[in-house]
């Protein structure tokens, strides 16, 4: 060996985290070095806090073997174990999780049918406020022998930098573009409650659909984040059109129609200035501001594209915002019952919108009252 050669005979074991990957590789890479030193780690999940509906929702995991716990939420009243670890504001170890055996609610029956015996969650804090869960997951157990932990904690802190970084990254992109909305003409269009029902909506198509079209805890957060900003192309048009009460001519409409691409503009500008260009899942808020307006029979635009070839977030975020529309006060209409908009709906699948998305919104009504309840005008 030489003497450069010596200089750089050492490989980071960590290098592949500059890659240009998804949070969950991340996490994928991270575990299988992990389970080097701690082999009997068979899982390390993160769970999210929605803060306005008090739900815990899983958001990333790498699993070994076939049989994740993905796709799940459950109210943190419903997980009192988990609450007590915020109360604490400290980690949870357990070494035997069937001293939960007799346990009712639904998040100790999920992890217990997973096969789980052991386990260490760390809450998950950013300046002192609590975003969610960290867990490490064994198949044995008495696994995580306390001299272990201290070396676990460092592994825990780095991923908890990762996600905080992801979640900042994503959070500074929506701020950036509800700054760019709320400066414009556009601020008056759109309630809060709209926002955030429209999100709920279409995080629970998403859920819905998730095992059918391969979506990710992940993928379904950003659908969850990014679907009320499909219409930020808007603050491009000018008053007059926007704002016009009557029927719009035939120029006008051509107008209006420039939005989905002037809304990739805007976004594709905003990530330059930002320096956001290699964050994970922007593909998902351009999909969904350039494509929402497509039609699955191929008459909608910009682009004219057909059923596939429509990306799934905007598919998604094109049901959740039509039924909102339907069933909201408008200056020019009275809100629609659930009823009719469901029906509408119905009537719109196979050719205008997605009828698997379609069909996630008419088996969950209970749901969708429940959002309507939470996120009133």
């Amino acid at each position: 060996m030489t003497q450069k050669e010596e200089l750089f005979s050492h490989q980071d074991t960590l290098a592949k985290l500059h890659d240009n990957l998804t949070l969950s590789d991340k996490l994928g890479v991270l575990h299988q070095i992990i389970r080097q030193d701690f082999p009997f780690i068979d899982r390390i999940s993160i769970s999210l806090l929605d803060e306005k509906t008090n739900v815990l929702k899983t958001y990333t995991q790498s699993t070994i073997g076939s049989n994740p716990l993905t796709t799940y939420e459950v109210p943190l009243s419903e997980a009192p174990s988990l609450v007590e670890i915020i109360e604490h504001r400290c980690p949870r170890l357990v070494q035997d999780l069937a001293i939960f055996a007799k346990g009712e609610h639904e998040h100790t029956k999920s992890l217990a049918a997973k096969g789980y015996m052991a386990s260490y969650t760390m809450p998950l804090y950013q300046s002192g406020t609590f975003l969610g869960f960290l867990f490490f997951n064994s198949n044995q157990t008495h696994s995580f022998v306390p001299e272990l932990l201290r070396q676990i904690d460092i592994y825990g802190h780095l991923i908890a930098l990762m996600v905080i970084s992801e979640l900042t990254a994503a959070r500074a992109l929506l701020s950036a573009v509800r700054v760019a909305r709320n400066m414009t003409h556009y601020r008056d269009m759109e309630t809060g409650a709209h926002i955030d029902r429209t999100a709920h909506y279409a995080r629970l198509i998403a859920l819905e659909i998730a095992d059918h079209h391969h979506l990710t805890d992940e993928k379904i957060e950003h659908i969850f984040m990014f679907s009320p900003l499909h219409d930020i192309g808007k603050i491009g048009i000018p008053d007059s059109i926007l704002r016009k009460p009557g029927k719009l001519t035939e120029e006008e409409t051509k107008v209006m129609m420039t939005h989905p691409e002037k809304g990739g503009e805007i976004i594709n500008a905003i990530l330059k200035d930002f320096g956001l260009g290699t964050f994970g899942h922007v593909d998902i808020l351009r999909n969904i501001a350039v494509y929402h307006h497509e039609a699955i029979d191929g008459s909608g635009y910009p682009k004219g594209l057909k059923g596939d070839e429509i990306p799934i977030e905007a598919r998604i975020s094109s049901v959740a915002d039509i039924f909102d529309a339907l069933t909201s006060q408008r200056t020019y209409k009275a809100p629609w019952s659930n009823e009719e908009a469901f029906a509408k709906l119905g009537q719109l699948a196979d050719t205008k919108l997605d009828r698997n998305c379609v069909n996630a919104i008419l088996r969950n009504t209970n749901k969708i009252l429940e959002i309507q309840k939470l996120f009133r005008d």
